[in-house]
């Protein structure tokens, strides 16, 4: 067994670069991170700052210039397309600020898409929805339709639907970013609960400092690389 297989998520020197007229923007240079099973990462980094760069290179929606990203110690730099968006659907799970969940099925529904898209039988995929429902605390509202549901439950909903095909990586952006203190800590005690549980290793993009203070550790980028980051 190598030592990359300690790791869900591990960049390796990512490079990004883009042209902004006759100049060259550094937004990743030199990039190294890496985060364990079941272990929370805070990422906080000014807007620009390449936040968004980095979800998406971790996140296999963007190819590094240079380096190497490893999901579960598979090398995915040099994947083709196919097998990109393969490794995407099977491996990652995205939680973004708004739902995105779709309108006109359940809650239920919305989390059994994934693994009926990823080829698990209908009663198996229910079960495991309901499952997951249930450990995110709404599993009484699975019957209802996103528009039925408050801003805090839609966002467990969409947290549920994002590990319910067991991801090893869960990445989110600012996903408590439009609720309410309170409503945001319960957003976040029953994700912190589902990433101990499921052992997913989880990179959790946010400004909420009191939230960010909460995970294992916090990271930050700075001059294209990533850096520790102590929040008081």
């Amino acid at each position: 067994m190598t030592d990359h297989h300690k790791h869900s998520l591990r960049l390796d020197k990512v490079e990004r670069h883009y042209a902004q007229g006759e100049e060259r923007l550094t937004i990743l240079s030199g990039a190294d991170f890496e985060i364990a099973p079941g272990e929370m990462v805070a990422l906080v980094a000014p807007s620009g700052a390449g936040k968004s760069t980095l979800l998406h290179i971790a996140g296999l929606l963007e190819r590094p210039d240079a380096g190497e990203v490893y999901i579960n110690g598979e090398a995915c730099g040099s994947l083709d397309d196919q097998r990109r968006t393969q490794m995407r659907r099977q491996t990652i799970g995205f939680v973004y600020q708004f739902h995105h969940l779709l309108p006109e099925f359940s809650a239920l529904e919305n989390v059994m898409l994934p693994q009926m898209i990823g080829g698990l039988v209908h009663k198996e995929a229910a079960d495991r929805a309901r499952q997951l429902l249930d450990y995110m605390r709404i599993g009484a509202r699975a019957s209802h339709r996103p528009a039925e549901l408050s801003g805090g439950e839609q966002q467990r909903v969409a947290i549920a639907r994002a590990v319910a095909n067991s991801p090893y990586v869960l990445l989110a952006d600012e996903p408590t970013g439009n609720l309410d203190p309170t409503t945001a800590g319960y957003v976040f005690d029953a994700l912190t609960a589902l990433v101990r549980q499921s052992g997913v290793a989880a990179l959790i993009a946010t400004h909420n400092h009191a939230l960010a203070a909460r995970m294992d550790r916090a990271i930050t980028l700075e001059n294209g690389r990533i850096v520790p980051l102590v929040i008081s």
